[in-house]
Order: structure tokens, then sequence, then C-alpha cells
């Protein structure tokens, strides 16, 4: 991971400390449950918890001369025990160790992910209600089309977000298991009641079925959802790079005192945290496809996934936690210029209420085909000559034989698109 990008705690639960510890964890768990069933003697636990030692450079000594992290792992931490050691290990596998530290690992980070992102559901529901009123422009392709609520962006983001959090925590609930079935999981050397009560002390529940390793479908599940917030947050700021346009500016990112936005141009002020974080987004895809390739393996295992893995979870984890940290950063001091919100609606000179003059034409008995060729000839010469639009349907001998003039000019008002948007909030609060 790149250190600029690691935040606390994910920073510390990925290193290789913590690593051993979380080894050293799934360990003591099984030897306790050995104890507790009569395979271990009793005291067994509490002799190898205070003889264990976790030495960083003894475990990588060791590994250069065994080329097993794992072996290295047991010889260093059993160098002090007596005869307890025998229990250390007993029965288990490398991957039994392993996946079920790692999924330690992946439910704690989840964890902090989830309070993450509840913190950014916060933030957005704050500003929903705060602009729900507002009268903003909406765009379709880039094109101002018609008036909508302000409010609604973040409400849409909001709930995309309430949505992912639902997903996040299911699929926290189906990672947390382990697997300590030994050499290719049918438990010839340990038996099934030791894996269960092993793993209910660690917080986990046993892989229905596992090979020597636990099926990778549960990793690929867990970065989809983190691809599918990282895709949410990329929604956001692309929105928010586009109202920061000079052309625009209806909204910016933070720009804290002392900042600078170039080397060259002392005037910029540029959405870098927005872009940065749409780069994420790239990664964020990039790590499930690595998921998604780890699933096939040979036979009962190969370690085709452990190097791939040892990259992809602790970037992906520290990558949506830091996405999630300074999106919520972004949204509680995001600047909003309502005042240009308001004159921007003005852009087009009137173009935008088109549809609402056209359906008080139809309503009025117009052909509905008659009635948009009609509107449209005088939009698109509004729109090549910059003529108000609101004067030039006045003008029109055709539409005024239809409407009044205080008919037409009830019709450019842009608080009637927002008469719907409590009804839109409601339904939402509801559902």
């Amino acid at each position: 991971m790149v250190e600029r990008y690691a935040l606390e705690p994910l920073k510390s639960l990925w290193t290789l400390k913590a690593q051993y510890e979380r080894w050293l964890e799934v360990e003591l768990a099984v030897v306790e449950t050995y104890e507790e069933f009569g395979i271990a003697p009793k005291g067994t636990t509490e002799k190898i918890r205070a003889n264990a030692r976790i030495d960083l450079d003894d475990i990588l000594q060791t590994e250069a001369v065994v080329d097993h992290d794992v072996i290295a792992f047991v010889k260093s931490v059993t160098k002090n025990m007596g005869d307890e050691a025998r229990f250390f290990h007993y029965g288990l596998t490398s991957s039994d160790v392993v996946d079920t530290a790692t999924s330690l690992a992946l439910k704690r980070a989840t964890e902090e992910i989830l309070r993450s992102c509840k913190n950014l559901a916060n933030a957005l529901y704050e500003k929903a209600l705060r602009y729900k009123n507002l009268p903003t422009i909406g765009r379709t392709h880039g094109v101002h089309a018609e008036p909508t609520s302000f409010g609604l962006k973040f409400l849409s983001w909001y709930a995309e977000l309430l949505r992912n959090i639902e997903r996040l925590e299911r699929t926290k609930e189906e990672i947390s298991v382990g697997k300590l079935s030994g050499a290719v999981g049918n438990y010839a050397n340990i038996e099934p009641k030791i894996e269960r009560r092993a793993l209910e002390k660690l917080g986990l529940k046993p892989t229905p079925v596992a090979t020597q390793v636990i099926p990778r479908d549960y990793i690929a599940h867990l970065l989809s959802i983190f691809a599918l917030i990282a895709g949410l947050i990329e929604r956001i700021v692309i929105e928010i790079r586009h109202l920061q346009r000079t052309e625009v500016l209806e909204a910016m990112e933070p720009f804290k005192e002392g900042q600078r936005g170039s080397s060259a141009m002392p005037h910029k002020k540029n959405p870098i945290l927005c872009e940065r974080l749409t780069g994420m987004a790239r990664l964020m895809r990039s790590y499930v496809q690595v998921a998604f390739e780890n699933m096939a393996l040979w036979h009962e295992r190969d370690i085709s996934h452990s190097s791939a893995e040892r990259y992809i979870l602790p970037d992906a984890t520290m990558t949506i936690y830091y996405m999630l940290e300074k999106a919520r950063y972004l949204i509680e001091n995001l600047r909003v210029f309502e005042e240009r919100i308001r004159n921007n609606l003005d852009l087009t000179k009137g173009l935008i209420y088109s549809q609402r003059i056209l359906l008080a034409l139809v309503d009025k008995g117009l052909p509905r085909e008659e009635a948009y060729t009609l509107i449209q000839s005088i939009a698109l010469k509004c729109w090549e000559s910059g003529e108000p639009f609101k004067e030039q349907v006045m003008k029109n001998d055709r539409v005024r034989s239809v409407l009044s003039a205080n008919e037409l000019d009830s019709l450019f008002e842009p608080s009637y698109y927002l008469r719907n948007v409590d009804a839109i909030y409601k339904r939402f609060e509801e559902q």
C-alpha cells in the first residue's frame, strides 16, 4: 500500500507483526480447545501463551532457510517452549492457520469500513435535507435539461450507500468463516467438533465444505461490494468535478488555508481530491478481477492465489477505507454556491421550460406532434440566436391563440419542478 494513503486503524491491521499475532491467535484457540476436550493436558494453553514469542527478525531469518513462512513461524514461536510445543500446530496444515487468520483480518477490516460507510451516510443525508428545496438545473448528457432539487443529488447517493451498507453487513457475516480441517480438508487428523469450538472462540463459523483452503468466492464477493462502494464514490466525485468547472462553479471541494493548486498558476483551485478518488475507484475494480482469478485453483489447492492476496487484500481494504474517509471529509466540507446555482438556471434564457409549454399546448387540445414541432422550432432558433425563449414564445401567434400571457408566464417557474420532492423524500424514508 502507498504510505500516503494508508490510514489507521487499517494500516496497523496489515503489518507483518499483526499477521503473526493473528496466526498465534488461531493456534492458541486450537490448543485451548484441545485442552477442553482432553487431547492436551491441563495448563498447556497457559504455558504456550506464556512462552510464545513473536520475534520478527528471527522468523524472517528462519524463513530464509526453510523457505516456508508458516514453518518459520512455528519454529520461531515455539523456540522457548518445553513439552507443550507438541500441541502447537498439532493436526493442522498451513492453510488452516493462514486462511482462518485472513478471515479474522477481513472481518475486522470490514467492521471499520462499515463504520466509515455509516459516517459518510450521515454526511450525505445532512446535505440532502439542507438542500432539498434548492432548485438547480438538471443535466443530461452534460446539457441543461430541466430544474430539479439540489438535495436530490445527495439523497440519491445516500440511498445507494445504504444499499451498499446492507450488502456489506451481509457479506461481513458471510466471510466470518474459518477452516481447521487439515491437509486436504477432510478432518483426517482433527475432528469437526474441535474446529467448530476453536472457531467459535475466534468469532467465526466453519466453512461448510473446504478443500485445503477456504474457497475464494468469499473474498471475490467481499471485494465486489468494495468495488460497488468505490463506484458510488466515483459517481459522487465526478459530479463534484463537473460542478467545480469554472463555467459551472456550483460546488467546490474544500481548499485549505495555505493549500496551492498549481506550481505555475497561483489562481488555480483544482478538484485534486475528487480526481484522486476517481483513480482509486479504478484500482478497486482491478482488485476484484484478481479476486475472481483466485477462485480457480488446482485440485485441493495450489498457491497461485497466495502471492496475489498479499497484494490485493491489504490494498483493497485500505484503499476503500481511505476513499470513504476522504469522501466523508469532502461532503462535510463541500462548498455550495447557492447564488450561482440559481443564476445557472437562466443560462439558456428559458429553454429549460420547453416541455412545460409543450404539455400546456397538448392540454389545450393541440396534437402532440404539432405542439412538439412548434415549440422545437422556436427553441432551436433561440438556441442559435441567444434570444430569450419566453419572449419568442409570447410572440408566436399559434401559441398565443391557445395560451394567455398569464398562463404562459406561470409556466416559467422553477419551483414547479420541486412540487413532488417532499413525496420522494417521504417515500424514501418510509421504505
